[in-house]
């Protein structure tokens, strides 16, 4: 440890989570874009993930908003980028989160596809795949937006079936069409619009659209790394390599020597990256509790999380694959986690009670929450042991 090297203590971490990461209302957003561009990208695996993400971090605007922003002027785009995992971003950020990350996404399920079709033997090949693609795109510009299983119905390429893993134990037959519009969607050929049912959805219709500019990717991983670190620092370069997925050490240090972060001791004495000039103290913003999704990026911004969550509550918030669930937060700290039962009641546990401020304002918030959400009902795609309980 240095002890010449500025301090950021442990609740100044905290702070920068409620004024950066929009959570404490005079910190709340005024665009979804605003919302997302704060902690870089919002989790997008699970349709819901994203409008309660927006909803926490935005001062008015109900789920018509983020419809609006996802399907209407496009403020807000769906990428299959960091980790492999679908994330929203401004259509300001896309094209250096297209370059930075989903550029080597999109290459890899490109080869893995045609080594599969190569393996089934059926004489399918680059050409065949090409000449689907066209067909699926020459059917969305012919129909506009359209579901998965009309584009089946409409291209008979993407009815086509192979065989994966021929004469092995795990040989199985399956569809193309899944494949080759997750293909067209990574090299950004299509996007997802406004789903089957409601906002909570995932039965998306895809329509055509033009890929992203090319970026530079050296520039791109750069850019990436300022917004990361102006969100998340105080934090390592192996929290950067973890949330972006990217696959060399080598990127990450190139990309943080690009933005030249400046270098802080942590309360426990190690040492951590913040942005240029961003050592100085964070003002504390006003008192604020928050329900947040789970895998909210504010719960999933670091490999090491121990500043807002006590490692005690980790068995009961995360499931069996390392997801974590909804979260109750007070000041900065996870202190419990929420779940919404059948009859649309908001119900939470706080493992640790932290006092009559605190609960009065995770009240008031969940109250915001259930007007928020109205009829519609949440059951999160990772169920975790604390939010099942709370169901039950």
């Amino acid at each position: 440890m240095n002890p010449s090297l500025p301090l950021v203590s442990t609740e100044e971490r905290r702070h920068r989570l409620g004024r950066r990461h929009r959570l404490a209302p005079s910190a709340r957003a005024a665009t979804v874009a605003q919302a997302a561009d704060s902690v870089v990208a919002l989790h997008a695996t699970d349709a819901a993930t994203v409008f309660l993400s927006a909803r926490a971090r935005l001062g008015e605007g109900g789920p018509s908003a983020i419809e609006e922003a996802l399907y209407e002027d496009v403020s807000l785009v769906r990428l299959l980028s960091m980790r492999n995992t679908l994330f929203a971003v401004s259509a300001e950020l896309a094209p250096y989160v297209d370059s930075s990350t989903a550029r080597a996404i999109a290459a890899k399920e490109r080869r893995t596809l045609l080594k599969h079709l190569d393996e089934d033997g059926q004489g399918l090949d680059a050409g065949w795949l090409a000449a689907a693609e066209t067909a699926a795109l020459d059917a969305l510009d012919a129909h506009g937006p359209t579901t998965g299983s009309q584009l089946s119905a409409a291209v008979p390429a993407l009815r086509q079936k192979i065989t994966i893993g021929r004469g092995k134990k795990y040989e199985t037959q399956t569809g193309v069409a899944t494949r080759v519009i997750r293909l067209l969607a990574a090299d950004g050929r299509i996007r997802r619009d406004r789903p089957r049912g409601s906002w909570t959805s995932s039965q998306y219709r895809w329509v055509h659209t033009a890929p992203w500019p090319a970026v530079p990717a050296a520039e791109a991983r750069a850019e990436i790394a300022r917004r990361w670190l102006h969100a998340y620092g105080p934090a390592t370069e192996a929290d950067l390599k973890w949330w972006t997925g990217w696959t060399t050490l080598t990127d990450v240090r190139k990309a943080l020597a690009a933005v030249g972060p400046d270098q802080v001791r942590l309360d426990d004495g190690s040492t951590a990256l913040v942005g240029p000039g961003d050592t100085g103290p964070e003002p504390a913003p006003e008192p604020w509790a928050a329900l947040l999704p789970g895998l909210d990026p504010t719960a999933m911004g670091w490999a090491d999380r121990e500043f807002h969550l006590d490692p005690a509550h980790r068995p009961a918030l995360f499931d069996y694959a390392g997801n974590i669930g909804p979260t109750v937060w007070w000041n900065g700290e996870i202190v419990g986690g929420w779940a919404q039962r059948p009859d649309g009641e908001i119900v939470w546990r706080l493992p640790a009670c932290p006092g009559a401020a605190a609960e009065e304002a995770i009240a008031a918030e969940a109250a915001r929450l259930a007007s928020w959400v109205g009829d519609a009902r949440i059951t999160p795609r990772f169920r975790t042991p604390l939010e099942r309980e709370l169901v039950a």
